[in-house]
């Protein structure tokens, strides 16, 4: 059984950074391609950062020189480190993996960006 895990979430001030994880039980991230989305009310769910089996990552234009992800082989984890964040990163943020013929979604987590 697929499970991803996603924790890291919460309440930033603006100007302040938080760290997602995502772990995965039941497959092997680094044979899939991963990525990051994230969703606001009345929004449609968009892609925020992505890192494919070539490796190079890639981000929505808001999020570049801001966000980095990354995966943590050792511990089968996709994370994101979100650095500066401002009022308009505030979404819930899903895990994305997928292939060819399967994708699997985190249980998402809310990121709120206040003071």
């Amino acid at each position: 059984q697929v499970r991803l895990v996603e924790s890291g979430g919460g309440l930033a001030q603006p100007g302040g950074s938080l760290r997602l994880s995502c772990t995965a039980s039941g497959i092997i991230l680094r044979h899939y391609d991963v990525g990051w989305y994230r969703q606001s009310p009345g929004a449609e769910r968009e892609m925020v950062a992505r890192l494919p089996g070539d490796g190079l990552a890639r981000y929505t234009d808001s999020v570049k020189g801001r966000f980095t992800v990354s995966r943590d082989d050792t511990k089968n984890t996709l994370i994101l480190q979100m650095n500066r964040l401002r009022p308009e990163d505030t979404a819930v943020y899903y895990c994305n993996v997928e292939n060819r013929v399967t994708t699997y979604w985190g249980q998402g987590t809310q990121v709120t960006v206040s003071t």
